[in-house]
């Protein structure tokens, strides 16, 4: 399919610039379009607020953001595809259901598209980014398509194809285009939440009440996400009396597991245990426990990745071996490639995590070393970025 590039009426009318936005699922593809629509409402003129339409599936995490946004939300019918090494495992009754549900989300989306008006779609990827996306492509909309791992997703590589534009989040990506996308990408970083960048390191220790922990030890930040992670879990738990030996450590283990890792705690002595907090989740303080965190312990999905690097921050990578494709892995080995991270690659036991973190809690120059290593992987412009690719669509209607 060939990409579609149209001319836009909105630059001569004076009307508010009209955005669709899609994609969702995950954090992962929800969260990036969500800075990008906070961005752009940021950077225009009171009087000219953009107007938003997300356009996902009515059970994801995109439908509940854009209720708690304010943001217009229509919902649409998407497919899953899941993954398998094995081809024919592809094939299986719960793949060939979901692709039947395509087709009535690209006419539903196509309804969407004709009433909107979009000026421009930006489409982050997931599964129903999809019908949306082919919607755009079909109603003669510019389509921007954003990809936030280094590997290209399943989707964006079917969308590369019909792109007015892509925009990747590492330089490192833009082989893996085709040669036409290639031509039309550009590099802007996955987009954080700005807010991740105005942390404070004393109002964590206030908030939290860390009030024994000892500052001449550095601090390990542990997250296994929002529901915390089995396996980072008991990692944790193996290590702990060696771990905090040498550190205060923050976990957020997730909501079901904080008795499991305060009884893992309870029979160290009293000094140690007053410098480990476990706790289920954590919330608008995450901005000034990162301000605090030394070395960071975490999965390598991409918003966590683009965190990290934009703020600068050592960390050991755990990724998830199911992620889809395999694209956890990729991000750590490639920031581990250079020397952006540690990644605990393969098979993952208590004694590498302990060989990953004794150089980082040991010496402050090798955290700093690679702190800047970290920070010249990151973007925390991307959000501004991505915006400028947006204007410029709306401007030229993808000319």
């Amino acid at each position: 399919m060939e990409a579609v590039r149209v001319d836009s009426d909105r630059a001569d009318s004076g009307q508010p610039l009209r955005l669709l936005v899609t994609g969702g699922g995950t954090g992962g593809h929800t969260y990036p379009a969500l800075t990008a629509v906070r961005t752009l409402q940021a950077r225009v003129a009171a009087d000219q607020l953009p107007e938003v339409l997300w356009v996902g599936t009515a059970s994801g995490l995109e439908a509940s953001t854009a209720e708690r946004e304010g943001i217009s939300f229509v919902a649409v019918a998407a497919g899953k595809v899941r993954r398998a090494r094995n081809p024919l495992k592809m094939m299986s009754w719960a793949n060939v259901k979901d692709m039947a549900r395509v087709p009535l989300g690209v006419i539903q989306a196509v309804r969407a598209v004709r009433a909107f008006r979009p000026d421009v779609v930006l489409a982050t990827g997931g599964y129903v980014s999809v019908p949306v996306s082919l919607a755009a492509w079909a109603c003669r909309r510019p389509l921007m398509v954003h990809e936030q791992t280094v590997r290209l997703g399943l989707a964006n590589r079917l969308l590369a194809r019909v792109a007015t534009a892509m925009a990747v989040s590492s330089a490192s990506t833009l082989p893996l285009l085709p040669e036409r996308a290639r031509n039309r990408a550009v590099v802007t970083g996955n987009p954080v939440r700005p807010e991740i960048l105005s942390g404070h390191a004393e109002k964590a220790l206030e908030g939290l009440s860390l009030t024994e922990f000892d500052r001449s030890r550095p601090t390990v930040y542990v997250t296994g996400g929002a529901q915390g992670a089995t396996q980072i879990n008991r990692l944790i738990g193996e290590v702990l009396p060696w771990l905090l030996e040498r550190a205060n450590v923050i976990h957020q283990c997730g909501p079901a597991a904080v008795k499991e890792m305060q009884a893992t705690a309870e029979p160290l002595p009293v000094d140690a245990t007053g410098r480990y907090l476990p706790v289920g989740f954590v919330g608008p303080e995450l901005p000034d426990v990162f301000a605090l965190a030394d070395v960071v312990i975490s999965r390598s999905g991409a918003g966590t990745v683009a965190e990290l690097t934009a703020l600068g921050l050592p960390s050991v990578l755990v990724p998830l071996a199911s992620s889809a494709g395999g694209e956890q892995a990729h991000n750590a080995r490639h920031l581990a490639d250079s020397g952006a991270a540690s990644a605990l690659l393969g098979e993952v036991t208590p004694a590498a995590l302990r060989e990953a973190l004794e150089p980082l809690l040991a010496d402050p120059v090798r955290r700093q070393e690679m702190a800047d290593k970290a920070r010249e992987q990151g973007r925390p412009d991307a959000g501004d970025r991505l915006v400028d690719v947006v204007l410029d669509l709306a401007e030229t209607g993808g000319r």
